[in-house]
């Protein structure tokens, strides 16, 4: 029998409790700084609410777990699991690079709060939704996601977007070869985005640029990459700063770091690959796809 898989992430109520030990002691903290702890904790209620309201939805025939976002790169996901996670829609990108297929379906806890774009239902719809997984009648959504790999055998995925850069506020160096063109550059770093991700940063760097490339749709199997205040030098250049990566072609990173180089996806700082001197990065359309029920 399938597996459901409930996905959630500790809220803002947790992390406080988590760094102040009790709840006096963090409306204590609060107050001293003219908060409250109260809109917080409605916050928290409102998603203890949806979390029963999910569990109380499951068919009782299915088997069932729960895993915490820290605990998602030690999880082991099986092929006809059911993902539900429930929260923001940054929790479906975190989840999405651990999948291989696996139906994934994005519970709102707050939509005053979150726009969903990819956890559609409210926690009272799920039931159905439910239901119509269990008889395979739901409709499925495929979203582009970006690949990088190394040359020392490791990967990594992301569904919103991939950073190359530096760990710290200093400029990230490296050769970045695109279309035939090769140079170094002392930048920001780059990310290179889905159509998923073209909503969030990828889409602040466009406001900026005077012609900057057409962002991939979410469904569309292309990337956009963008290089990040680029700076001018006898050694380095600028004429890369933007591009599409469509299927089948690759950008191209070398790194120039002797320290604090890394490539992240969707945020996750530490779920990184480090990027030392030398290392060689290939970033392209990935083959896996995130399945999101519609």
């Amino acid at each position: 029998m399938p597996r459901f898989v409930v996905v959630t992430r500790p809220t803002q109520y947790d992390e406080l409790i988590a760094r102040h030990a009790t709840r006096q002691q963090a409306a204590f903290f609060l107050a001293g700084r003219g908060q409250s702890l109260q809109s917080v904790d409605r916050a928290h209620q409102r998603w203890l609410a949806a979390v029963d309201a999910v569990s109380a939805a499951i068919p009782v025939s299915w088997r069932r777990t729960k895993v915490s976002r820290p605990d998602l790169d030690r999880f082991v996901f099986q092929p006809d699991d059911l993902i539900v996670a429930v929260g923001q829609d940054g929790l479906v990108a975190n989840v999405a690079k651990y999948l291989v297929g696996q139906r994934v379906v994005g519970v709102n806890t707050d939509p005053q709060t979150y726009d969903g774009v990819l956890v559609r239902h409210a926690p009272d719809a799920v039931r159905g939704i439910f239901a119509a997984v269990e008889r395979d009648r739901c409709e499925v959504e495929e979203r582009c996601m970006v690949s990088v790999a190394v040359d020392d055998g490791q990967r990594l995925l992301a569904l919103n977007e991939l950073f190359v850069g530096q760990r710290t506020h200093q400029s990230a160096r490296y050769r970045i070869g695109w279309d035939g063109v090769e140079e170094t550059q002392s930048s920001s770093g780059l990310i290179v985005a889905t159509g998923t991700g073209a909503t969030g940063w990828a889409r602040s760097i466009c406001l900026r640029r005077i012609e900057p490339p057409t962002l991939p749709a979410p469904g569309e199997s292309n990337l956009a990459f963008f290089v990040r205040e680029s700076f001018p030098s006898v050694g380095t250049g600028t004429r890369i700063q933007d591009g599409v990566i469509g299927e089948g072609k690759q950008l191209h990173v070398v790194s120039e770091m002797n320290d604090g180089g890394v490539i992240f996806g969707d945020g996750i700082e530490d779920d990184r690959i480090n990027f030392h001197w030398g290392m060689q990065a290939s970033i392209e359309v990935a083959d896996a796809k995130l399945h999101l029920v519609c």
